[in-house]
């Protein structure tokens, strides 16, 4: 059985650098001497005591098997924060999606553009960094620090008065509960689904409702299960203008509202 390699003393070290401590300094909040910081981080201690690794967990955040497991190098700045703010696998047991990402000369993240053509591969390669290597990279102005950004191409009328093949700018969304009812997203289905732009609203039980800004279709509802990733509408660009609501549009939503009342009043006669 092959051992697993431990990161413990190169993440103390990580994180100590990205906090722009010394060592003397990190060792007094730590109530730690320097030399056996010291050991800690360049691995000199071969079998650091428990309280050693609490200490470190309770100060910067971050579960005891992330510190040992987990290169904190790798990641991203937006998944650091997110193991800071408490979504850990390790430590709060939930199933952390994780967000491949690729990086620009600046060490900035790209927004990434995921053509229709390769709608289909993005199920199986949105957590492969070199799936997302091969997509159109671009930099967009006016996008917040902090957020994590990628764009897709939209289909069809259900999303009018949007125009279709219009281009969604748009942001990754790791809690789906602290999304507002109604918010507009763009939400990867599994299976042969497609990507749908859709007002979502995280139901008590759990499911998801999923409903069109055109009124001519219905909304429905699909399991937690059933969905990849949530990302969040910021913008979108296209070369058509908008429409505005047509006379049609309009009775067509009339009728679908009178059929609903009509099935509603045979339900309550049943």
């Amino acid at each position: 059985m092959n051992s697993q390699k431990i990161f413990f003393g190169s993440n103390i070290k990580f994180l100590r650098e990205r906090r722009k401590m010394n060592q003397e300094s990190l060792a007094e909040k730590l109530s730690l001497t320097r030399s056996k910081l010291n050991a800690l981080e360049n691995g000199h201690t071969k079998a650091p005591q428990p309280d050693d690794y609490l200490r470190y967990s309770d100060f910067f955040k971050i579960s005891v098997d992330s510190l040992l497991r987990v290169n904190l190098a790798k990641l991203s700045e937006l998944k650091l924060r997110e193991l800071e703010a408490g979504n850990d696998v390790y430590m709060t047991g939930s199933n952390i999606r994780i967000l491949a990402i690729t990086l620009n000369e600046q060490n900035k993240e790209n927004v990434e553009y995921v053509p229709v053509k390769a709608k289909a591969g993005y199920r199986s390669g949105y957590s492969d960094p070199e799936y997302l290597a091969k997509l159109p990279r671009y930099n967009l102005p006016n996008l917040p620090k902090s957020g994590t950004f990628r764009m897709f191409p939209t289909v069809g009328d259900s999303m009018l008065p949007i125009p279709e093949k219009s281009d969604m700018i748009t942001e990754y969304v790791q809690d789906w509960k602290s999304l507002k009812p109604g918010t507009l997203c763009i939400v990867i289905l599994k299976g042969e689904q497609d990507f749908v732009f859709k007002q979502v609203t995280i139901n008590q039980d759990a499911s998801v409702l999923l409903r069109s800004l055109n009124p001519v279709y219905e909304p429905y509802s699909v399991e937690a299960e059933e969905i990849i990733e949530i990302w969040k509408y910021r913008s979108f660009h296209s070369q058509a203008l908008p429409n505005s609501s047509t006379n049609q549009d309009q009775i067509m939503k009339v009728l679908l509202d009178l059929q609903q009342q009509v099935n509603q009043i045979k339900e309550s006669v049943q």
